[in-house]
């Protein structure tokens, strides 16, 4: 039996939340650090080789009670329950929601309408891992008889973000004597530049779509076919060693030219964005092996059991969502800055961004009601330091509260020199200097002249949090992509949103579908839409026909 959850801003911890954060606002941390010497080991948990220090946030151990029964109050374990026990909780589309099935072990049983999906799921494991060595090893040849020296892997949304974030941060881990490039966008300039300097002999095409009907997508994938044939001579035949498909349309990978033997399975229980442990990361799996992969597999697992199993006050995912929660809700935070102090993961950010924003940008509850409270704050973040010489000043002394995430790892993959040690004074130090900053009295002290005081005040009190592993294994990986991916599902559970469609992507694809045919210098119609609309059209066609000029 459903227990009945009260609208968010009527649960009794909210209100509680509400006058206590009116309470606390202005407490610096400085007064929170100096009335407890312990704070710094105390606000910690540690889980599946991460370590979380988020005794840098605006929070009190009130603070955290408040949260951690607001979300008792929202029902968060039921949910979590829910969602690992295969239970359609993504309800507008009537569908599970089970990426933590990706990786599941091979004894595990999750039933979907009477299946146990993680025999299947594992089913295509092993043919990606067959595939990925027989790539790799050059068993596998290209129609002239040439083995494979470069993968592009196409796709978009989630079937492109997952895999060159993966990519670019396990790179350490990849075989060297492939080239593996990614083309998503349908600006001609993405697969031209992707392609230039490509031997189509030893080139093959990963194609990552569900329907096979994705529109950038196959307009991508039709351009390299064209360009592959024209490469070998003119031979249709040649599609089908140098093409394979990620989909569930066999009657459309088929009239494509691929053999759909070659074609890998996944499924509608797995989102877009959730989906880089499914075949969508096969250009993954044949760039670092199958050992790697499965260990990313194995990382994500912990961190899924971790979530599902431990207590709200020690788990790093609920942890990390109620501080979302907190800033976004009742201190008018519209933004977390994800900032890795990790060159390898410098997609990561924007691997998050479509995790975070296309998840909870929503505007309705579960039961279709307008919510009046804010969620999905925006997510963005590079790589430090390059970050510290471009927008930190906003963070530091701008008039934004960002809360941040720095992300870093105790051994560099690439020791060289001090580097290292640099690197890592600066996670450090920029945490210490968001926190406390720097007082009136503490820049008069250095000398400065009073007129130039007020530009060199650091107010401090901008918090951040802090996520250690020791390396950026495969492992850790997994584990920092479940991290994110369970406290995303924790902010959604609160606000009583549904986390898993994207209705907002639709109707922008729909009005293209419509705008298309119109942009034809042939085509007199077009007078459909608002004036600046058709005004653009009529402009965009006289570019087109003067080349611009």
């Amino acid at each position: 039996m459903t227990t009945h959850i009260p609208y968010l801003t009527a649960r009794p911890a909210w209100k509680a939340l509400e006058s206590h954060s009116n309470a606390i606002r202005d407490v610096h941390l400085r007064t929170l650090f100096a009335d407890d010497p312990k704070r710094g080991r105390r606000l910690t948990a540690e889980a599946a080789g991460l370590y979380l220090d988020y005794s840098k946030n605006r929070v009190t151990d009130e603070t955290m009670g408040l949260l951690l029964e607001l979300a008792k109050q929202s029902g968060l374990q039921d949910r979590i329950g829910a969602m690992f026990s295969g239970d359609k909780i993504n309800i507008t589309e009537n569908r599970a929601v089970l990426h933590v099935a990706l990786r599941a072990p091979r004894q595990t049983a999750i039933m979907v309408d009477g299946e146990n999906v993680v025999d299947r799921v594992h089913a295509v494991l092993d043919k990606m891992a067959d595939f990925s060595n027989r790539v790799r090893s050059g068993e596998w040849k290209g129609h002239t008889g040439r083995p494979i020296r470069n993968v592009v892997n196409i796709g978009i949304g989630g079937s492109d973000l997952g895999p060159v974030m993966a990519y670019e941060a396990l790179k350490h881990y990849s075989d060297r004597s492939m080239n593996f490039r990614f083309v998503s966008n349908i600006d001609g300039t993405d697969v031209t530049e992707t392609l230039r300097d490509l031997d189509p002999a030893e080139t093959l095409f990963i194609v990552a779509s569900k329907t096979f009907t994705t529109q950038e997508t196959m307009t991508n994938a039709q351009t390299a076919r064209d360009w592959l044939i024209k490469g070998l001579g003119g031979d249709n035949n040649a599609v089908a060693r140098h093409f394979v498909a990620v989909s569930t349309n066999a009657a459309k990978v088929s009239e494509f030219g691929i053999d759909t033997a070659n074609m890998f399975e996944f499924w509608d229980w797995v989102g877009g964005r959730y989906s880089l442990a499914s075949a969508i990361g096969l250009s993954t799996m044949v760039a670092i092996g199958p050992e790697h992969f499965r260990g990313l597999l194995d990382g994500m697992r912990q961190m899924d059991q971790h979530f599902r199993t431990a207590a709200f006050e020690h788990n790093l995912p609920v942890l990390m969502g109620l501080l979302t929660v907190w800033y976004t809700n009742f201190f008018g935070a519209q933004t977390v800055a994800v900032l890795p102090y990790e060159q390898y993961l410098n997609r990561f950010p924007a691997y998050l961004q479509q995790l975070t924003m296309e998840s909870n940008g929503k505007h309705v509850t579960l039961d279709g009601t307008a919510v009046d409270y804010q969620t999905g704050p925006v997510y963005w973040g590079e790589p430090g330091t390059n970050g510290q010489h471009s927008f930190y000043q906003l963070i530091h002394q701008g008039t934004r509260l960002i809360p941040c995430d720095f992300i870093a790892f105790g051994q560099s993959l690439n020791p060289v020199g001090q580097h290292h040690d640099i690197l890592m004074a600066n996670v450090f130090a920029q945490a210490e200097a968001l926190a406390f900053g720097k007082t009136q009295a503490e820049v008069r002290a250095e000398g400065t002249p009073d007129w130039l005081v007020p530009h060199r005040v650091f107010g401090g009190n901008r918090p951040s949090t802090t996520i250690l592993a020791e390396r950026l294994t495969p492992e850790a990986l997994g584990k920092l992509v479940a991290l994110y991916e369970h406290s995303v599902f924790t902010q959604g559970v609160i606000w009583d949103i549904d986390s898993f469609d994207q209705w907002g992507v639709e109707l922008g694809k729909q009005l293209a579908n419509r705008i298309l045919p119109e942009l034809d210098t042939k085509n007199e119609s077009g007078a459909g839409h608002d004036s600046s609309t058709n005004n653009l059209i009529r402009r965009y066609r006289q570019m087109k026909q003067t080349g611009g000029t």
